[in-house]
């Protein structure tokens, strides 16, 4: 049993914010029961997304409600705030948070009180100054941008097909993602494999007549699978008559043409940003001590240092490596490293309540896999590389392997199993995006002002 009451906050419900209460609340189930304990988990969003498999979703393969875990279903026993939090004075304890609701009163924040704190609020994606990319580019963190970009995907593909303007259609068949990490990797190669597909149902475009390009800024894609493996990507990406141009930035997207480093100019109506993320602002919102790069200082044992009372993990936290050969080596921010970290986290935090001795974080890392589009990718594993079909398999058998919830692996194997007996489905449903349009447009008998084009289009 834990010594006195506590009150715990957790900020975030992605990877460590669910995992850590889902584990808090099997740990101290007693303790909740008897009211000695109690979990708040403030969230942007009522459910977790499992990143890895954004770019199946975006090529139909996944249905995206399956790729999202509803946070109230699982965490049954804690209490779901949706809202962000704003700032976080931890010398008092204390934390400042809106909600739909305090939006809707106009009452401001409001003030929440706690003992013990988590920090996982993720990252967000890292934006550059460019020209345009505020006003042109699509992200892909979230399921909603996942399934946004699909819909735009298609509907450039009917665009190309109903014009008779061969500048329109040169632009809305043009396709730029820059960022060679996994995000931009998987994303590109599972699109480009949807679109190939879905141009043998239009009787004017052919997949020659479509240009995907890549562009990642070093000299090597995907650096976590290794050189070789890096090498054998690119090689396979420019087989299927993809662009890949490394050591090139992005130095404009402004009036939809896509200017890059080496001089090339691409007129396209579609520019994915992939280029990376950076720590959650909410960071910067506090009095915990910070990394150059504004992550948590943290301690192996998933400790804010030098306070107590506060705890951290995932991409939010700069967790020292303690399997690494070179000192001063941090954890990578990734689903890897993040699923193991919330486990011990959640571990520790209860040891603490309960005056036991700490554990410490320690896992090598075991590997990367990817995928490059259906029956492709690559794997690197515990020493052993794989390419093609075996890489592909590989890469669902892992990810299947770590989707959280019974309910949700049932589901997504259900729906591999279903995609290998039948098509793929290539509708667009671009409307969802602006679910009044029609009937505005019904109503008041003139389009709606936002969006100001084709009130059933994803753009």
């Amino acid at each position: 049993m834990v010594k006195e009451p506590a009150r715990i906050l957790v900020v975030g419900g992605g990877y460590v914010g669910m995992y850590t209460a889902l584990r808090l609340q099997r740990k101290l189930k007693r303790e909740l029961r008897e009211g000695l304990a109690e979990i708040t988990v403030v969230t942007h969003d009522p459910y977790m997304t499992y990143q890895p498999f954004l770019p199946e979703a975006a090529a139909g393969s996944i249905s995206p409600r399956h790729v999202v875990v509803p946070l109230r279903r699982v965490l049954d026993q804690c209490r779901i705030v949706i809202g962000e939090v704003r700032t976080i004075d931890h010398t008092t304890r204390t934390a400042t948070l809106t909600t739909l609701a305090t939006e809707e009163e106009g009452t401001g924040a409001r003030r929440l009180t706690y003992d013990e704190l988590v920090l996982a609020p993720g990252s967000v994606s890292r934006a550059l100054p460019i020209p345009g990319l505020a006003d042109h580019a699509i992200g892909f963190k979230t399921v909603e941008e996942a399934i946004g970009l699909r819909n735009h995907v298609i509907e450039q593909m009917d665009i190309a097909s109903s014009t008779r303007d061969p500048e329109v259609r040169d632009a809305a068949l043009t396709f730029v993602f820059v960022g060679g990490g996994y995000a931009g990797v998987e994303a590109l190669g599972e699109l480009e494999d949807m679109a190939r597909y879905a141009a043998r149902h239009y009787h004017n475009v052919t997949r020659e007549d479509m240009k995907w390009i890549l562009v990642e800024a070093t000299g090597r894609i995907l650096p976590e699978v290794g050189e070789d493996l890096g090498s054998y990507t690119v090689s396979e990406l420019r087989r299927r008559n993809i662009d890949v141009r490394l050591d090139t930035r992005l130095t404009s997207c402004a009036e939809r043409v896509a200017v890059l480093s080496d001089g090339a100019r691409f007129p396209t109506r579609t520019v994915v940003w992939t280029a990376g993320v950076k720590p959650h602002p909410v960071l910067a919102s506090t009095d915990l001590p910070l990394t150059d790069r504004g992550r948590l200082r943290c301690t192996p044992q998933l400790t804010v240092e030098s306070v107590t009372h506060a705890w951290a993990a995932g991409d939010a936290a700069a967790v020292p490596d303690v399997t690494a050969d070179e000192p001063g080596t941090l954890c990578a921010p990734n689903a890897q490293h993040a699923v193991r970290q919330a486990k011990v986290l959640a571990d520790n935090l209860v040891h603490a309540l309960r005056g036991e001795p700490l554990e410490t974080y320690a896992h090598k890392y075991a590997g990367s896999v990817a995928s490059l589009g259906l029956h492709k990718g690559v794997a690197h594993v515990y020493g052993r590389k794989l390419k093609g079909y075996p890489a592909w398999l590989m890469h669902r058998a892992y990810h299947l392997s770590r989707v959280p919830t019974l309910n949700r692996k049932a589901r997504v194997l259900a729906e591999w199993t279903l995609s290998g007996l039948f098509k793929r489905e290539i509708v667009s449903l671009g409307s969802l995006e602006h679910p009044r349009a029609e009937f505005e447009l019904a109503a008041s008998g003139k389009p709606s002002q936002d969006p100001p084009r084709n009130p059933k289009g994803s753009s």
